[in-house]
């Protein structure tokens, strides 16, 4: 680490060069996929992944995780293409989680629909988003990497080239200094790097995709077209006592000819071969290069096939000095197995972890626990391990609203939507309740309407079960005017769990209450448009928690900006400037100061100066007052942000 922070240094000093040869810093990583790849910035469940999935997938082994975003959908569109800022918030802890972990990140733009071509005008797009990313990015560490753009497809590969060339100059316009993934057009295909040019950046690395042969990676996709749904069982490597005829309903197709072909490129000899192409390009042009994507979709192939390809495919490009990130790390490519919760350490696929040269914890048998203390459904996010479940019925659900929260950052807003549209929060692994409706406790939430004679219910759906009689059944809340004024003003609801009533279930059709609700086996809890359509009205939701009424509950709020923090300098140790970044809540007065070990001041990098809230960085180039350098050893940074201190370690090497 200390010898690449080193090169990095000499990087910013002399400019966008490559600084590790055909050596990739980083080695063997994730996809974190179903996490940006939305809609907007406002559809994304932040609390989907924390910090501490980053930190398990740093303890099995991995050194990089690549993050897929929906980046064009994060902006206003034509013509100017500008950021949301919520986008840059998110990101900006998503980042601060890397850098802490010392772990690599790549912000992968994957702006992409297979079933549609790469417009030949996309470089407007690209040169407007880009910069963007780079001027908010360019003074983070080196661990950022900035992915141009995910498998370009349906446009030629001169034209994709030059305009990739246009991306590259609109970044270091920006950003001189932070390595850029480039990559061939035809779906990042190992067979199209060879028309990519030898771009004059030299910090750039080079990726491709990998997910030959085709049939057996893919059997059971949806997505393409035709559709492989009907394919189950094709086996790796070529078995022709296992392998399965031809569908009918492809025959004719393109994929009747993958299983023509199978018996030839369905072997490992065969998928070595492919990764030799990718690898002689990294030779004959002398540059680094990452397999961005490979992996073999779960649901319509044995484990012990997936694994055996897993296994090939990881050691082959590691004996090539290939670095890689798989797809994905959970859902239908990932290492956890299929049909459970994919909670860390019960369910992983252990022995695909292993053919990854990863090393898995101990697995251990899930059972589901009573909840025993509340917990928060939503404060500012979802709460951790609930995932979004809304039907809108042509309404519009903004989990990030800005429109006067109750507390906080954020609150919901929802306005119009159909009779039954519903704000669906999903418990997964599912949530026994049991203990807590007999201690009391309660359902608690601030609620906003703007519309007199609005009500909607409240509701927790249990778990629908094998058995045939059985069916998801829900308890229920009605709330209208009895229980809130809708003045638009925020009004305070608590509801004690044990006062909701049963109502039914709809399951494929409509089943009166049977008294069968199951509180040790909660799905979801809902707020839905029972009574009537929501048109021209609207609601906000904050602070949804579960909670004891009888007691103050003091918990921690997943809030952007808090309190005042001191971030890790970068880079540390340094030679001869590093960068400290830190975050304040409010205004307020800001003093930074560097002392030695003996005590003695050395600088005074701010000078009690207001400063607004937010991020801000400032860099000490390893000089005293008088601009003097100052000699090697380790330095104590002191932040004062009105009476608070923080202080932070860090080792110049001159």
């Amino acid at each position: 680490m200390k010898q690449f922070i080193l090169s990095f240094v000499m990087a910013l000093l002399l400019g966008a060069t490559n600084t590790f040869g055909t050596d990739v810093p980083f080695h063997r990583g994730v996809n974190l996929t179903t996490w940006l790849q939305e809609s907007g910035a406002t559809q994304i469940q932040f609390n989907k992944f924390t910090k501490k999935d980053f930190e398990n997938i740093q303890s099995l082994g991995c050194d990089v995780i690549r993050l897929p975003i929906n980046l064009h959908e994060m902006t206003n569109g034509d013509p100017d293409y500008i950021i949301d800022p919520l986008l840059f918030n998110l990101l900006d802890q998503i980042i601060d989680w890397a850098e802490e972990l010392d772990m690599h990140l790549i912000l992968d733009n994957h702006s992409f629909d297979p079933s549609v071509n790469t417009s030949t005008t996309i470089g407007t797009i690209l040169t407007r988003v880009w910069p963007q990313i780079a001027a908010r990015y360019k003074d983070r560490s080196p661990l950022i990497y900035y992915e141009i753009l995910n498998e370009p497809h349906g446009i030629s590969d001169a034209v994709w080239n030059a305009i990739q060339q246009q991306v590259i100059d609109s970044i270091r316009v920006v950003d001189s200094t932070h390595t850029i993934i480039v990559g061939p057009a035809g779906w990042n295909s190992y067979n199209n790097l060879r028309y990519m040019p030898t771009y004059a950046d030299t910090n750039l690395i080079y990726t491709f995709h990998f997910y030959d042969p085709f049939l057996f990676t893919h059997q059971g996709a949806s997505w393409t077209n035709p559709s492989m749904v009907p394919i189950s069982g094709v086996p790796f490597p070529y078995d022709p006592i296992r392998m399965p005829a031809c569908p009918p309903e492809l025959k004719g197709t393109w994929l009747e000819g993958n299983f023509n072909s199978y018996p030839s490129h369905g072997t490992i000899s065969h998928v070595k071969s492919q990764i030799d192409i990718a690898a002689r390009f990294q030779s004959s042009r002398n540059v680094p290069l990452f397999c961005g994507e490979f992996g073999v979709y779960m649901i319509n192939c044995t484990n012990a096939d997936r694994v055996l390809w897993y296994q090939v495919v990881r050691s082959y490009l590691e004996e090539k000095n290939i670095a890689w990130t798989i797809w994905d790390y959970k859902g239908g490519f990932g290492l956890f197995e299929m049909g459970g919760n994919d909670l860390f350490d019960y369910d992983l696929n252990v022995p695909l972890v292993e053919a990854l040269g990863l090393t898995a914890p101990e697995q251990k048998e899930f059972q589901i626990v009573p909840d025993s203390t509340g917990f928060n459904i939503y404060r500012d996010y979802m709460g951790p391990g609930i995932n979004e479940l809304n039907w809108t019925n042509g309404g519009t659900i903004n989990l990030y609203s800005t429109d006067s929260p109750a507390a906080g950052n954020y609150c919901i807003a929802w306005t119009g939507g159909g009779q039954y549209a519903f704000l669906g929060f999903d418990f997964k692994p599912n949530k026994n309740l049991i203990v807590l409706v007999n201690r009391g406790y309660a359902l608690s939430m601030k609620i906003r309407g703007d519309t007199p004679g609005s009500s909607f219910d409240v509701r927790f759906v249990d778990t629908k079960t094998a058995d045939p009689d059985d069916h998801p059944w829900r308890m229920r809340v009605t709330i209208d005017s009895s229980m809130v004024s809708w003045d638009n003003q925020w009004h305070d609801v608590l509801i004690p769990l044990n006062t909701f009533t049963e109502h039914g279930s709809w399951d494929n059709g409509w089943f009166e209450p049977q008294g069968d609700f199951d509180w040790t086996v909660v799905d979801q809890f809902n707020i839905v448009a029972e009574q009537h359509a929501f048109t021209n009205r609207h609601f906000w939701f904050d602070e949804i928690r579960i909670v004891n009424p009888a007691q103050s509950i003091v918990d921690e709020r997943p809030l952007l900006v808090t309190s005042f923090r001191l971030l890790p300098n970068y880079p540390n140790p340094f030679n001869p400037t590093t960068h400290i970044r830190y975050e304040i809540p409010t205004t307020g007065l800001v003093s930074i100061k560097l002392f030695n070990t003996l005590g003695q001041e050395v600088a005074t990098l701010v000078d009690n100066t207001i400063q607004q809230p937010g991020m801000h960085t400032v860099s000490w180039p390893g000089t005293n007052q008088f601009g003097q350098a100052v000699s090697s050893g380790l330095y104590i940074c002191t932040i004062q942000f009105e009476n608070q201190i923080r202080h932070q370690k860090m080792l110049l090497m001159q």
